[in-house]
This record gives C-alpha cells, sequence and structure tokens, in this order.
C-alpha cells in the first residue's frame, strides 16, 4: 500500500505583485484611510470620550473652515510641494537627498542678506532679481557639495546630505545673531518693514497665490522634465541601474551632478519664497521640518510630480486638521500627532499590498 504523507509548506510567502491598474492602487490606498478612520475613532473613544465623528468635522474646519484658512492650506501645500519636487529627481535617481531642509535654508539665507544688504540702494526690481539668482545658486551649490563626493569618491550621500542640513542651520543661526534687530533679541524682526524692500509682490488681495502660481510652474516643469526629456530618461536609467547606464553610454557622474544641482536649485527658490514671499524673515526654523516631509511626499506619489500635490494635500490636511483638533478639544498636542501617524502608518503600509501578494499555504498529500 502506497505512503501517504502531507506536505507542508511555510505558512506564507511573499511574492512581488505585475503592476496593478492604477484604478486598483488607488482603491487600496482609499481602503486603507478608511480602516486608519475606524482605528482613529475607536482611539479616540477610548482616550478622549469625544464623539469621533465630531473630531473628524473638526480636522476639516481647522483645515477648510474660512477662506483665510484655505488660503493657509494652500500656501503650506505649495511649499511643501515644492520642496518635494526639488527632492524627487534625486530620488527618482536612487540618490538619496537627505539635505532638503539645509538646501532650502541656505537659500533662505542667500535671500536675507540680499534684503538685507542691498535693500534700499538698488531699485526693488533688480533686488527681487537679484535675490532669484543668489537664492537659486545657494541651495545648487549646498546640493553639488554631496553630489561631487558622491559622483568622485562614491561617499554615502545619506549620512553626507543629513550632516550639511546641521551646518545649514547652524550657519543661518550665526547670521541671525549678525544681524538680530533689535541687539540681544535673538530674532532679526521682520525685514524691511518700512520700505517692503525685497518682499515679493502680492497679486490683487491674495497674500500667496504669487507664490502657489509659481509652485504649479515648477510642477508642470518637473512633470514634463522627468517624462518627456532626455534628462529624465537618463536619471531613470541611472536610478535603475547604473552600470546599465555606463553600459549604454550614459555619464553617470554628470548625471548625479546635474541632477542635485537641480534639486538645490529648487529647493532654494523654496526658500525664496519662505523668506521673500511668506515669512519676510529667517530662522533656523524657517524650513519647518518640509525637507523631511518632503521624502514622505515624494514617495507616496511614487515620483510623479501631479500625484504629489494630492499627497502633499493629505499631508498639510492633517497638520492642520490636528493643530485644530488640540485647540478645539484642549488635548494636548501628542494625541493629534497619534492621529495624525496612525493615518499615514495605514497609509504607507498600503503600499505593501499594492506591490506584494502575500500567499498562504496549501497542504497537499504526496503519494510515496
Amino acid at each position: 500500500m502506497a505512503d501517504v504523507q502531507t506536505k507542508h509548506e511555510p505558512l506564507f510567502h511573499i511574492v512581488k505583485r505585475d503592476a496593478l491598474p492604477w484604478y486598483k492602487s488607488w482603491l487600496i490606498r482609499i481602503g486603507a484611510i478608511l480602516i486608519a478612520l475606524v482605528v482613529c475613532a475607536l482611539l479616540t473613544m477610548f482616550l478622549t470620550h469625544e464623539n469621533p465623528l465630531k473630531v473628524y468635522a473638526t480636522m476639516f474646519d481647522g483645515a477648510f473652515g474660512t477662506p483665510r484658512r484655505i488660503w493657509n492650506l494652500l500656501q503650506s501645500l505649495a511649499m511643501l510641494l515644492c520642496v518635494s519636487l526639488a527632492v524627487t529627481p534625486a530620488f527618482k535617481m536612487r540618490f538619496w537627498n537627505i539635505g532638503g531642509e539645509g538646501q532650502v535654508l541656505i537659500g533662505g539665507l542667500a535671500t536675507a542678506a540680499c534684503m538685507i544688504c542691498l535693500g534700499g540702494k538698488i531699485p526693488n526690481a533688480l533686488l527681487i532679481i537679484v535675490m532669484i539668482i543668489s537664492s537659486m545658486l545657494a541651495g545648487a551649490v549646498w546640493a553639488l557639495i554631496p553630489a561631487i563626493f558622491k559622483a568622485k569618491f562614491n561617499t554615502n550621500e545619506t549620512l553626507f546630505t543629513l550632516m550639511m542640513n546641521y551646518v545649514g542651520i547652524q550657519l543661518v543661526s550665526y547670521f541671525v545673531m549678525l544681524w538680530e534687530s533689535p541687539k540681544g533679541s535673538g530674532k532679526i524682526g521682520i525685514i524691511n518693514q518700512d520700505n517692503h524692500e525685497g518682499w515679493l509682490p502680492v497679486i490683487g488681495e491674495y497674500e500667496y497665490l504669487l507664490n502657489i502660481i509659481i509652485v504649479l510652474a515648477i510642477t508642470i516643469f518637473m512633470y514634463v522634465y522627468l517624462k518627456y526629456s532626455k534628462h529624465g530618461y537618463e536619471i531613470s536609467v541611472v536610478g535603475e541601474s547604473q552600470n546599465t547606464a555606463r553600459y549604454i553610454g550614459i555619464n553617470v557622474k554628470k548625471v548625479i551632478i546635474r541632477t542635485m544641482l537641480l534639486s538645490g536649485a529648487i529647493c532654494g527658490i523654496a526658500g525664496l519664497l519662505l523668506v521673500g514671499g511668506t515669512n519676510h524673515t529667517i530662522t533656523t526654523t524657517t524650513a519647518d521640518n518640509r525637507g523631511f516631509t518632503a521624502i514622505m511626499v515624494s514617495w507616496l506619489a511614487k515620483f510623479n510630480p501631479l500625484y504629489m500635490i494630492l499627497t502633499s494635500l493629505l499631508i498639510v490636511f492633517l497638520q492642520r486638521g490636528a493643530n485644530e483638533i488640540s485647540t478645539v478639544f484642549n488635548l494636548n498636542q501628542s494625541f493629534s500627532d497619534i492621529i495624525t501617524g496612525i493615518i499615514l502608518f495605514f497609509i504607507i503600509g498600503s503600499e505593501f499590498f499594492i506591490n506584494y501578494d502575500v500567499k498562504f499555504r496549501h497542504s497537499h498529500k504526496e503519494v510515496k
């Protein structure tokens, strides 16, 4: 009689999915958000005994409740999107540029220097042109330093760009103390508050409209650049395999340096918009961690500039809504951060199920 044995496979194994249609991937993401909202609702009832629907309504009101809140949200969205667009070409090339924070600060520092040193000494139109050029050059140079070391000596770009952030912060701190007004205050205050020299122009009654228009133009440019230009193609090939890129005649070192120059220049523009168009001053917190948040925005959007509009909106909405929850319900910031973290955790986790399929084992009998 044949000996029948049961062969056991692992409980489950993970396999790479074929590319899902776009609508299925978005259905998975939306499902993850809905599950996250349910989890947050249960946690809210357990910890605060508040009505979760009321909490969610408060989040929405915090972001969209008044025209002023909407404009502030659009301004924050534009600034986060600008930095996200800046780091995306490097990420697509698999150059992990964690230095967006420092590049934005250095661009803002160059802008502030022009406003302080040249304000009132040259025509305002010329001053703004000098500010634009200076901020882009400063950001580009700050990104160029780790790019050269990576291209020439294959240094670790993650650590290098991260350390450049701290150098940038200390440089800003030094010049804040140098330019502080009044002396001993430890801050610069509003630059050229009396004559508005170097302030970017306001379009109509909309204070942040110029910033939004500039970032929209950068978004369109970056989409076309990455998807349809020769440089965008080279970035994709280098990101897939540097050996393949070299084999087909692409100068990898040149691509790394060129791409980081672009990345830094756009970060410099973000610094220009923050200092010259929004805050009209500079501090060590001007970038407000956008350089790090931009990493998540870019990654969630799969390095697609158009999708980044949605992911930036989601992040800014959560931040604004979380702050409103803390204020209205008299909760500490930690609880609102927990809500934001849970939602982001589920969204990030959904990417696993978009890219991979979990296969559970099937036991079968083997006849010997």
